[in-house]
């Protein structure tokens, strides 16, 4: 209960002095500038971004379809929307990640322009953990070949300002392409995230990380998506192995009692700076949505990572057998 009490006043006095301000910025920050961001470690709303203002313009559908051919990709497939999230089945509740198919970007982009009508499962470009760029020891270029190579003489590999405030390259950079139809369930990163809109919006729902031990997260069995020919349905199938994620389903629209949620929303040709530990819950608006986010690592040392640690209430003791009363 002491836990609770102390968790309760850093989140109170936290929002008594920040509030749910954001800033907006009309272009993007100098190397200094932006250091001192990350030093506020506040979400910022940035315009003005080169790349995103020039993709906007460069990445219609039959560029893209062009510059990729018949190329593979690996796309999220789910009977919702919701990859990653905590799932209801046989009597449970599951973290269920999705099944992912090849397909060509072609297939994908026509996909996103069915009506809902026309086909249930919803396809997701999400692959993540570098699949445009992937840090390595020398260079971002060493490696495996990026599904999306054909497109990297549009992408730069970071961020200028960000890099040099940072004094190091990001550890990934990711192509997201989707739909109005998926849905990014809360969570948080340890990466300082600058995330660039091209098409479409997405609308980021956020909370600071002294509110983090209020989305409650939990232990729960993991599962996958998976179905026993390319016409037949989906289904889930658990692997044994758990997860721990939080137990709020749709914090934008039913935020947890004590959180102050903040809304920003990305439109084309703009990005957010996410800060490290921010817990994010991201919809999207648009036939076609598609972002360019570049991760950075977060500072280990000092207090940081105990800190956020600690204000995610991963210490305190017998949340992971609550029953599952927000799902």
């Amino acid at each position: 209960m002491r836990d609770k009490e102390s968790l309760r006043w850093i989140s109170e006095r936290y929002f008594e002095q920040n509030g749910t301000h954001y800033q907006t910025l009309l272009t993007p920050p100098t190397p200094l500038q932006f250091s001192r961001l990350v030093h506020i470690s506040r979400p910022v709303l940035i315009k003005g971004v080169k790349i995103a203002e020039d993709l906007t313009k460069l990445w219609t559908n039959d560029y893209l379809i062009d510059r990729m051919g018949e190329r593979p990709i690996s796309v999220a497939v789910t009977p919702n929307g919701r990859a990653d999230a905590v799932t209801p089945y046989d009597g449970t509740h599951y973290f269920v990640e999705p099944l992912v198919e090849q397909m060509a970007t072609s297939e994908l982009l026509s996909s996103l322009s069915t009506a809902v009508s026309e086909r249930s499962d919803i396809y997701y470009l999400q692959s993540q953990n570098g699949n445009v760029y992937r840090a390595r020891s020398a260079s971002l270029e060493e490696g495996p070949v990026s599904e999306f190579d054909s497109l990297k003489r549009d992408i730069p590999e970071e961020i200028t300002w960000c890099s040099e405030a940072l004094g190091l390259p990001p550890d990934a950079v990711n192509l997201w392409v989707g739909d109005s139809r998926s849905v990014t369930s809360v969570h948080s990163d340890p990466y300082e995230n600058i995330y660039c809109v091209i098409r479409g919006k997405k609308i980021f729902t956020l909370f600071p990380p002294s509110e983090g031990w209020l989305l409650e997260e939990r232990e729960y069995p993991h599962a996958t998506y998976t179905r026993s020919s390319p016409s037949s349905d989906l289904k889930i199938l658990p692997s044994g192995k758990t997860v721990r994620w939080s137990s709020i389903p749709e914090p934008d629209i039913y935020p947890p009692s004590g959180t102050h949620p903040i809304h920003i929303e990305v439109g084309a040709g703009d990005a957010i700076y996410l800060p490290a530990g921010w817990w994010h819950h991201v919809r999207q608006s648009g036939p076609t949505v598609i972002a360019l986010n570049w991760w950075y690592d977060m500072e280990m040392s000092g207090m940081t990572w105990v800190m956020l640690s600690f204000l995610r209430g991963m210490h305190l003791e017998g949340d992971d057998n609550a029953e599952d009363d927000n799902l």
